[in-house]
């Protein structure tokens, strides 16, 4: 990685995704934003709703890849199949709320929809874990609403950069 970039990952849940029946836009999007932004995007994957399956992918990411960041797009809703954020809690340390909060509140001015939105956000070792909405525009939306501050907080997670 070059001078000051922090890696990161982008994993896309969708069961249609993973069937080949739908282009995955979300995780490409993402990807770009990050990339925009100064991360370095070393991988991207796409999975179904599979709890275990998205639960091993983010442990092996943060415990054997040791990535700074990384982010889901989908599965985060109410449909019977959404279970990234009970995927993503069997893997996390703890929380940071308020950076979903940050990203449902953006949502709002947008979407009502956007309250519907169960992602989570926290930390499992040195790496910072952040779910988004399965649509483009829901994901884009979101991670822009938090951008601004990821690169401090996966700073601060690593013990750089002070207070």
């Amino acid at each position: 990685m070059g001078e000051g970039s922090i890696s990161a990952v982008v994993l896309t849940v969708s069961d249609a995704g993973s069937r080949g029946e739908r282009v995955d836009t979300a995780g490409p999007a993402v990807a770009s934003l990050l990339a925009e932004a100064g991360f370095e995007v070393v991988q991207q994957a796409l999975l179904a709703d599979e709890p275990e399956q998205i639960s091993a992918q983010l442990r092996r990411w943060a415990d054997e890849d040791g990535v700074a960041l990384a982010v889901t797009a989908g599965g985060t809703g109410l449909a019977p199949r959404d279970c990234t954020p009970e995927a993503t809690a069997a893997t996390l340390d703890y929380r940071v709320d308020g950076i979903m909060e940050a990203m449902r509140a953006a949502g709002l001015t947008s979407t009502p929809m956007a309250m519907l939105s169960r992602g989570l956000a926290g930390v499992r070792g040195g790496t910072l874990i952040l779910n988004l909405p399965g649509s483009e525009r829901g994901a884009r939306e979101s991670l822009a609403a938090v951008l601004p501050v990821l690169r401090h907080a996966v700073e601060q997670l690593r013990g750089e950069g002070g207070h």
